[in-house]
C-alpha cells in the first residue's frame, strides 16, 4: 500500500512540475521577448518594427519545444535507423547493403512479409466493412447509441490487454476441462477442442480477429459521422425516384462518403503495417505467425541483439508506411477543403 501511495505522490508531483515548467517557459520566453523588443518608450518607427518582429517570433516560442521533441524523437531516429541498417550487429563496422541482402534471402523475413500482406488484405477490409454496416444499422434504432458504445469499448483497451482477453478465448488444454470460451463451445457441441493459435495459416486469421475487434469501433464512429452528414434531400429524392434501401445505401450514400471510407481504410492499413503487440503477446511469431514489426523486435532485443538487421527491417516498415501516410494526409486535407 505504501508503494502505491508513493507512486501516486510521485505521479502527482511530476504532473505539477511539468505544468509549472510549461507555464514558466511560455511566460519567461514571452517576457524576455518583450524586453528584447520593447514597444513602449520607442519612436513610432522603432516600435512598429519591434511589434512586427515580435509577432513573427512569438509563434515559434510555442512551436519550438514541439519541433525540438519531434526532431529528437522522430526525425533523428529515422536517419539513425538508416545509418544502423548499414552497420554490423553492434553498429561498430560499416557493412553496406549486406543487411538488406540478408533480408531478401531470409525465410523468416519472407514469412513475415507474406503474413503482413495477408493482414493488409483482411484487417482493413473487414474492420471498415463491419464499421460501415454497424454505423448504418445503429442509426436506425433507438438503442443505437448504446450499441455503438459497446462496440467502441475495445478501443479503450490496449493491444496487450486485448490479446490477454482473446488468449483466454482461444485457450487450449491437452487434458482436463477446456477453459477457453471457443473450445468450451466446440466441446459442448460435441466436437474436439483445437489449439487455435497453433493451427498453421488459420492461426493468422484468429490473430487478425483481435485487431478487427478493436478497430471496428474506430471505423464505426468515423463512418457514422460521415453518414449523418449526408443531405436528407438527396436520400428523399432517391426514394421518390423509386430506389429501395439497398440502392440508396450503395448508390447514394456510399459514393458520398467514399473519401471518408478511404481515410479509415488507410488509417487502419498503417496500423496493420506496424502490428506488433498482438503477435508478441499471442504467439511471439511462432507457428508461422511472424510479422515484420515482431521480427524487427526479435533481431534488435532478443538473442543477443543485431541492431543492423533490426534497423534494416525498421527501414522497410517505414518505407511501406510512408506513401500510405502521405496519401492519407493529402486525402483528408482535400476532403476538409471540399467541405
Amino acid at each position: 500500500m505504501d508503494i502505491n501511495f508513493d507512486n501516486l505522490v510521485s505521479a502527482i508531483f511530476l504532473m505539477i512540475s511539468a505544468v509549472f515548467a510549461c507555464v514558466s517557459y511560455f511566460w519567461g520566453s514571452n517576457y524576455l521577448l518583450d524586453k528584447l523588443l520593447p514597444s513602449l518608450n520607442q519612436t513610432p518607427t522603432k516600435a512598429a518594427k519591434n511589434i512586427r518582429l515580435g509577432n513573427a517570433i512569438r509563434p515559434w516560442l510555442f512551436l519550438g519545444p514541439a519541433l525540438l521533441l519531434l526532431t529528437v524523437y522522430l526525425i533523428y531516429p529515422v536517419f539513425d535507423s538508416f545509418r544502423r541498417s548499414l552497420m554490423d550487429a553492434d553498429s561498430s563496422e560499416f557493412v553496406g547493403w549486406s543487411n538488406y541482402q540478408w533480408m531478401l534471402g531470409d525465410t523468416k523475413f519472407q514469412e513475415a512479409a507474406i503474413n503482413n500482406l495477408l493482414w493488409l488484405i483482411v484487417v482493413p477490409a473487414a474492420a471498415t466493412f463491419l464499421g460501415l454496416i454497424i454505423a448504418a444499422l445503429t442509426d436506425r434504432v433507438w438503442w443505437g447509441n448504446i450499441a455503438k458504445s459497446l462496440i467502441f469499448m475495445p478501443m479503450a483497451i490496449s493491444f496487450i490487454g486485448a490479446s490477454i482477453i482473446w488468449k483466454f478465448i482461444y485457450d487450449f488444454r491437452d487434458d482436463g476441462d477446456q477453459i477457453g470460451l471457443l473450445n468450451a463451445i466446440v466441446t459442448a457441441l460435441g466436437f474436439e477442442p483445437q489449439p487455435w493459435i497453433q493451427l498453421p495459416f488459420w492461426n493468422n486469421f484468429f490473430l487478425m480477429a483481435i485487431l478487427i475487434w478493436i478497430q471496428t469501433g474506430f471505423a464505426m464512429v468515423i463512418l457514422s459521422a460521415a453518414l449523418r452528414g449526408i443531405s436528407e434531400e438527396t436520400i428523399e429524392a432517391a426514394v421518390i425516384d423509386g430506389a429501395n434501401e439497398l440502392q440508396v445505401f450503395f448508390k447514394i450514400m456510399i459514393p458520398q462518403i467514399w473519401g471518408t471510407i478511404a481515410v479509415v481504410w488507410t488509417t487502419i492499413t498503417i496500423l496493420v503495417l506496424k502490428v506488433f503487440d498482438i503477435v508478441l503477446a499471442m504467439t511471439n511469431g511462432q507457428w508461422n505467425t511472424e510479422v515484420l514489426a515482431n521480427l524487427m523486435y526479435g533481431w534488435m532485443f532478443q538473442g543477443g541483439g543485431d541492431f543492423g538487421r533490426g534497423a534494416a527491417i525498421a527501414v522497410v516498415i517505414m518505407l511501406a508506411v510512408t506513401p500510405i501516410m502521405v496519401w492519407n494526409i493529402r486525402n483528408a486535407s482535400a476532403e476538409m477543403k471540399g467541405k
